[in-house]
């Protein structure tokens, strides 16, 4: 279809030369921006090639995790609240009061928590975007449970497969580094 088009453009504009007294200087005109339009054509053509790619790789993801933080084992919630503010980060909710603050700079998110836990935690909160607002769609914590389950991954204390709603576990991977599903709706 493109090439018809192309075609279809070439003819019309080589025609016109005919009747024009520079002929070949409208003909070497024509030439290059027959080559823009090409390029340009080719261009997009890889954009549609590679949108497609993406859509393919998301459609064959069942992984969506949704918003992804850090969460920090802090010892003084208030030098590290000054810390990360002096990064950029402002307060997205959390509790002062309760020692567990939640950070954001851009699309980066940090969980600042005192005495609540050893080590630091990759956390993962499906359902919800890096603002902590609830997404149209998500793949339910017992769905992810289950896939990764199935891929050998032990998740320690189970989801009942019945139930709804808010759930989480943890996961440790192979370097030990404990990853937390977190679902909140």
């Amino acid at each position: 279809m493109k090439k018809i088009l192309l075609f279809s453009v070439f003819t019309a504009l080589l025609f016109g030369c005919n009747m024009n007294a520079n002929k070949e200087e409208r003909i070497q005109k024509l030439e290059i921006e027959l080559r823009k339009s090409s390029k340009k054509i080719n261009e997009l053509d890889k954009k549609i090639e590679l949108k497609q790619t993406n859509k393919t790789i998301t459609r064959e993801n069942n992984m969506n995790l949704g918003a992804f933080s850090i969460s920090l084992n802090v010892k003084d919630i208030n030098v590290s609240k000054e810390f990360y503010k002096n990064l950029g980060f402002e307060q997205l909710g959390g509790d002062l009061a309760k020692n567990y603050l939640i950070m954001k700079n851009e699309n980066s998110v940090i969980g600042l928590f005192q005495g609540m836990f050893e080590g630091n935690i990759l956390t993962f909160n499906p359902g919800w975007d890096e603002n902590g607002k609830d997404t149209d769609t998500f793949v339910d914590i017992r769905k992810i449970q289950q896939e990764l389950k199935s891929n050998g991954i032990n998740i320690g204390t189970e989801i009942e497969k019945n139930t709804s709603g808010p759930a989480s576990f943890m996961a440790t991977d192979p370097d030990g580094n404990v990853i937390l599903i977190d679902q909140h709706r």
